[in-house]
């Protein structure tokens, strides 16, 4: 009994680890967001650098999880809740290591746009930054609480990233139709509003998951999001 009773407690602490494992990631990559931002808004490439070097960091992070999560699954076979939890880990750390990524990608063009003259004030884009960084905070913290609401409320503020988005556009067209010599920059600048777009659909899907973690049911790909689940 006393062995069963050890077991069960490290079993329970393993679990707990994946959410603090989850939720430290999530925490690392934020800041790898600010930094990223930070270092298109204030032309510094070196910034830019240390943030592309750190992204080595994010992938040992999901590594280690996935390693916690499969041997959590191969030793002790768990069921309901604790099987959500664990595949619910799996998956949160695949959207945030795709986060990541898309920091790099970022990143390398603010590099690029560092080597011309600056098209013009960076406002919509530190904008859609801020939005993309709540939903990510905001779906981590749905995941911790287990609050549905919460993470309802972050799918359908991925609406005001695609807002966001196509307003950006339609200014940077303008600016590639009155001035071809603007289009390499312009065009440059879509990329980076396209991956915090992309970011905000990450998001999106943590906080979709958090749905099924909680409630054991599936809200991806509705046509319309609920007010409740």
């Amino acid at each position: 009994m006393e062995d069963r009773l050890h077991t069960d407690r490290r079993y329970e602490a393993e679990l707990r680890d994946v959410s603090l494992r989850v939720l430290e990631m999530g925490g690392f990559v934020e800041k790898q967001i600010v930094n990223g931002i930070t270092a298109l808004v204030n032309r510094d490439d070196a910034l830019a650098r240390l943030t592309m070097e750190r992204d080595h960091t994010v992938n040992r992070m999901e590594v280690e999880i996935d390693d916690l999560c499969i041997r959590l699954i191969a030793l002790h076979q768990p069921t309901a809740k604790d099987l959500r939890l664990i595949t619910t880990g799996l998956k949160i750390t695949t959207d945030l290591e795709r986060i990541g990524d898309m920091m790099v990608n970022l990143c390398e063009r603010t590099i690029e746009l560092n080597r011309e003259p600056q098209l013009k004030p960076f406002i919509d884009i530190p904008r859609m930054a801020e939005v993309t960084q709540l939903m990510v905070r905001e779906s981590l913290d749905a995941f911790v609480r287990g609050d549905v609401d919460l993470a309802l409320k972050v799918c359908r503020d991925d609406d005001i990233m695609d807002n966001l988005n196509a307003q950006l556009f339609r200014e940077l067209l303008s600016f590639m139709v009155e001035e071809p010599r603007t289009i390499t920059r312009a065009i440059r600048l879509l990329f980076v509003a396209k991956y915090l777009e992309r970011i905000a659909d990450h998001a999106t899907n943590i906080a979709e998951m958090v749905v099924f973690l909680v409630k054991g049911k599936s809200i991806r790909h509705v046509d319309q999001l609920p007010s409740a689940v």
